[in-house]
């Protein structure tokens, strides 16, 4: 592919992506047979996926029981409503996976990760399961987060936080070490809105919702 094509296919660009993951999959999974494996996953990956479309992301991948997602790419760009959806993404399809049993008989809970910033996105792949769309260090962030963060909660990147602007409400976390970091990272956790009032410290935006 000449440097002209692959110009027009590429560009650079802010995203935010998205990781959750299942808390305790393995050891879940250990115990079951490949087939209830399989309706486990059919029926998590489907809540999911259908919160990310909803919210107007793009699914870029599975990995194991890892989903990842991308907000941005469309033909609106990024900027606030971007990262604020991908951040009630992520509440939403949490909310949708405590009321349900997976398989019919398997209740889960569920780890969010979001981080912000730019990327070389893969226009030709930017649609579901467009393995590979974007590139750049946010991609790691945001799945570095997804596992530090507590059991049923969403936790964001600074950049995120800030990129919501007053979209959404934050409440601040101990930062975390993580390996290859050269800083700790400092941790944002997404609010509901009915739980904003409840937040009496670090509370960083009201949802225009709750004015």
């Amino acid at each position: 592919m000449t440097a002209i094509a692959m110009a027009e296919q590429e560009r650079r660009q802010t995203v935010t992506v998205l990781f959750i993951d299942i808390v305790g999959y393995t050891s879940l999974v250990d115990e079951l047979d490949c087939a209830e494996v399989r309706a486990l996953q059919r029926d998590y990956f489907g809540t999911v996926t259908e919160a990310v479309r909803a919210g107007g992301g793009v699914v870029e991948k599975y990995v194991g029981d890892a989903v990842m997602a991308v907000f941005g790419t469309g033909p609106a760009g990024f900027g606030a409503e971007a990262a604020a959806s991908a951040v009630r993404v992520g509440l939403s399809a949490q909310e949708a996976l405590r009321g349900q049993l997976l398989a019919g008989r398997h209740a889960v809970r569920t780890r969010v990760g979001l981080a912000t910033g730019d990327v070389i996105v893969d226009i030709e792949a930017a649609r579901d399961f467009g393995h590979g769309m974007i590139s750049g260090s946010v991609v790691n962030t945001a799945s570095r987060l997804q596992s530090y963060a507590p059991h049923d909660t969403v936790v964001v990147c600074p950049q995120t936080r800030s990129a919501a602007g007053d979209l959404i409400a934050f409440q601040e976390l101990p930062p975390v070490r993580v390996p290859g970091k050269p800083r700790a990272l400092d941790l944002y956790r997404a609010l509901e809105p009915y739980r904003v009032g409840a937040a009496k410290r670090h509370l960083y935006a009201v949802p225009a919702a709750a004015a």
